[in-house]
């Protein structure tokens, strides 16, 4: 009789959950990143993006380049922080480094893609989203799309009535036309706390893996098969605090993230799934 009455209340709060409830369960903690190395870098403090012999750190209107293998800086970029106002996050695509940038805090919100020559340093073309959907913090080239995330914020930066729940993920075509477009889940919006997503890239299992902007958490999410919000799949713990993010090019399962307040790159391993 002991063993039958527990089953029986299970069965009763079964039951009892409607279908929107299950949809809303907390999603699974799936362990904590290991540090593995860290490179000072002081223009740490936005992102990092890396390729096979280099590290980019990001800070606003300045990129630094480091050997992956010393650690020291060997190639420096910095704009006109009039135009180059707030650069979020990075990725390399060949021997270009793309960029996400936005005006941030300054309104009306605009947004633009960067492109600059990883072997020179050099600005090489740039594409303007103008405003109209949030600023742009990362962008990532996946499964031959385009995807985006519009950033949205409550209060300094943000453009009333939206808040940091109009956040935006943007799916488009390689010439930058919009496909389709998924608002991200609520318990993750509420983790972003009064801002938003700072970093994002799909990962080789085909989940979208995404980081706050203080938060220490790698939030794994995946594409709804229906409707227009994201799925809230699980979550890392991570060693650093939000931020941009990059997948290591060489190693699986490792990827880099910034420490704003020591100004270091940190390479950090995640638990084998």
């Amino acid at each position: 009789m002991k063993t039958l009455v527990p089953s029986f209340f299970a069965l009763l709060l079964t039951a009892s959950i409607s279908a929107p409830a299950l949809a809303q369960e907390v999603a699974p903690m799936l362990g904590a990143a290991k540090i593995l190395r860290t490179v000072p870098a002081r223009e740490a403090t936005q992102g990092v993006a890396n390729d096979p012999r280099f590290l980019y750190a990001i800070e606003n209107s300045t990129i630094g380049k480091y050997d992956r293998r010393t650690g020291q800086r060997v190639g420096l970029w910095s704009g006109d922080r009039r135009v180059f106002i707030h650069i979020n996050s990075c990725e390399t695509q060949g021997t270009e480094l793309v960029c996400a940038m936005s005006n941030y805090p300054n309104v009306p919100m605009w947004s633009s893609v960067e492109w600059f020559d990883t072997k020179t340093m050099r600005h090489l073309r740039s594409h303007s989203f103008g405003p109209g959907r949030g600023s742009l913090t990362w962008i990532d080239w996946y499964d031959g799309s385009w995807w985006a995330c519009f950033a949205n914020y409550d209060g300094d930066g943000g453009e009333a009535p939206r808040d940091h729940r109009s956040t935006l993920l943007v799916r488009m075509d390689p010439h930058f036309v919009t496909q389709e477009q998924w608002l991200f889940p609520e318990d993750v919006l509420n983790s972003f706390g009064h801002h938003s997503a700072s970093g994002g890239h799909w990962g080789q299992d085909g989940r979208l893996y995404v980081t706050g902007h203080d938060a220490p958490s790698l939030y794994v999410l995946a594409l709804p098969a229906a409707g227009g919000r994201l799925l809230h799949v699980g979550t890392y713990d991570l060693p650093t605090r939000g931020q941009a993010f990059d997948w290591d090019v060489i190693s699986s399962h490792h990827l880099w993230t910034i420490d704003r307040q020591k100004m270091t790159l940190v390479e950090s391993s995640l638990p084998t799934p």
